[in-house]
């Protein structure tokens, strides 16, 4: 046998090993047992990395949320907004794809979204009670430039519906919550969240899409915001985020799994707004990460770049994040140090007592400038960072 086929063989029993290992912790565990920076999938994946296969891409980031279909999930019935359980053979199919991941990344978190809000025409029957109507009987459109249709999660009947699939999803074992997209509050999304609650059990992981705004009334019941940050332009935008942020590592349910996006203002190269995010991310939470294409673009949104800054080399946090008295706010992780600049604040150099390496720059120094807004992580020299940075 050669060399090469038995080394293969090797890597495929060691990942095999990984992923039983990690299919065997809870989300829980997951979730804390994976080092920073974290940086998460909606729907669209990273799509500059030619080279690599697709499952190695995909197993980069911590956390995706997508469709049932994405995982290999295959609705009883159609049209799907009737199904309410999955075929067996898809349950297999898409267990297996769950174990590939892990067995690439053992603290990835996988959710499966569930329509509620809007869907397209093909999800029911034209003239099923579930559509959401006007006054003039038509069909409701879900948003003004998309093609998706709005569903009457108003109705009581639909909610249970909704909470049933939610269920569904999470009894096959191949995700580990769902994702609820057009999220605030309002009477009829808490009596939905309640139920879907009720249904997935309280180890299941529910992210909704809050935007950047707060929700006290269903955070209960929620344990991360999909916080789609299409506000980004002004110093304004940004505090705003940081304050619905930090509002939701006080007040959501745990395990948290806060998820934080921006859209770039000019291309995929805006890199001191891809470094902000990221490092407001690392300083304000211990949550999860997203620089991405605006959703005015023709292509699928979410569609982004991997950079090389969100490669692993922190480690884990040892201290929360603190603000400094030149407004830059300062986070220590086992092999260094993240400093955010926001938006509005000045210029600062970042002076350390040794030499650091900055990660976007590669100089290693004892004193960094930072321009606004922007953001570093500078590790620390020494056999330990050394070893986290080749993993």
């Amino acid at each position: 046998m050669r060399f090469e086929t038995i080394l293969l063989a090797l890597i495929g029993t060691a990942l095999s090993a990984i992923a039983t290992a990690a299919a065997d912790q809870s989300p829980t565990e997951r979730v804390q047992g994976r080092t920073f920076p974290s940086v998460f999938q909606a729907w669209n994946g990273a799509d500059n990395l030619h080279d690599e296969p697709q499952q190695a891409t995909v197993a980069r980031h911590d956390l995706i949320w997508h469709s049932p279909g994405y995982f290999g999930l295959q609705w009883n019935k159609r049209p799907t907004g009737l199904a309410h359980d999955f075929t067996p053979e898809s349950i297999r199919r898409a267990r297996e794809f769950r174990r590939k991941l892990l067995g690439l990344n053992p603290n990835m978190i996988l959710i499966a979204e569930i329509r509620y809000r809007d869907a397209s025409r093909r999800y029911l029957p034209d003239s099923h009670k579930w559509w959401l109507r006007n006054d003039r009987d038509s069909i409701v459109a879900g948003w003004e430039e998309g093609r998706f249709l709005c569903l009457d999660f108003h109705n009581p009947d639909f909610r249970s519906h909704v909470a049933r699939q939610a269920a569904a999803v999470v009894s096959t074992g191949v995700v580990d919550g769902v994702m609820l997209d057009w999220w605030r509050d309002d009477q009829s999304r808490l009596a939905l969240i309640k139920e879907v609650r009720a249904a997935v059990g309280g180890e299941a992981i529910i992210i909704v899409n809050a935007n950047d705004r707060k929700t006290p009334q269903t955070a209960p019941y929620i344990n991360g915001y999909f916080m789609e940050c299409y506000r980004s332009k002004t110093a304004e935008d940004w505090r705003r985020i940081e304050d619905t942020l930090t509002w939701g590592e006080k007040n959501l349910r745990t395990p948290r799994v806060n998820c934080v996006e921006t859209w770039y203002h000019e291309s995929r190269d805006d890199l001191n707004l891809m470094r902000a995010t990221t490092t407001l991310a690392l300083t304000h939470s211990d949550g999860y990460c997203l620089f991405s294409d605006p959703n005015r673009l023709p292509t699928g949104d979410h569609r982004h770049n991997w950079y090389p800054f969100w490669d692993k080399s922190l480690g884990r946090p040892v201290a929360k994040g603190e603000e400094r008295p030149d407004g830059t706010w300062w986070r220590e992780f086992d092999n260094g140090t993240v400093v955010y600049n926001p938006m509005g604040n000045e210029p600062v150099s970042v002076v350390f007592s040794e030499p650091r390496t900055c990660v976007a720059t590669g100089q290693t120094t004892v004193t960094h400038q930072l321009q606004s807004p922007d953001g570093g992580i500078f590790l620390r020299q020494g056999p330990m960072c050394r070893e986290t940075e080749q993993q």
